[in-house]
């Protein structure tokens, strides 16, 4: 699985991306790469208004919103 955190690497950008760490090693043994994706025309380009963003596998789950450990956990479970 392809997860981004999409966002310009703020504060919470920042805590979204380490709450997707907590979740994967919570899954222990799911196979996924994180990339950060922090440039505004990339970000523009996948058609993200408000950030932080996760997508998985191209597809955006969460959008303007710090996620909690939970929720990313069933998103990756349902991936």
């Amino acid at each position: 699985m392809q997860i981004e955190v999409i966002g310009p690497g703020c504060p919470r950008c920042q805590k979204t991306a380490q709450n997707v760490e907590i979740a994967l090693d919570e899954l222990d043994g799911v196979d996924a790469t994180v990339e950060k994706v922090e440039a505004q025309m990339e970000i523009i380009d996948r058609g993200v208004m408000h950030t932080p963003a996760v997508a998985v596998d191209g597809e955006i789950e969460i959008e303007g919103d710090i996620p909690d450990i939970d929720r990313l956990v069933d998103i990756f479970e349902s991936a």
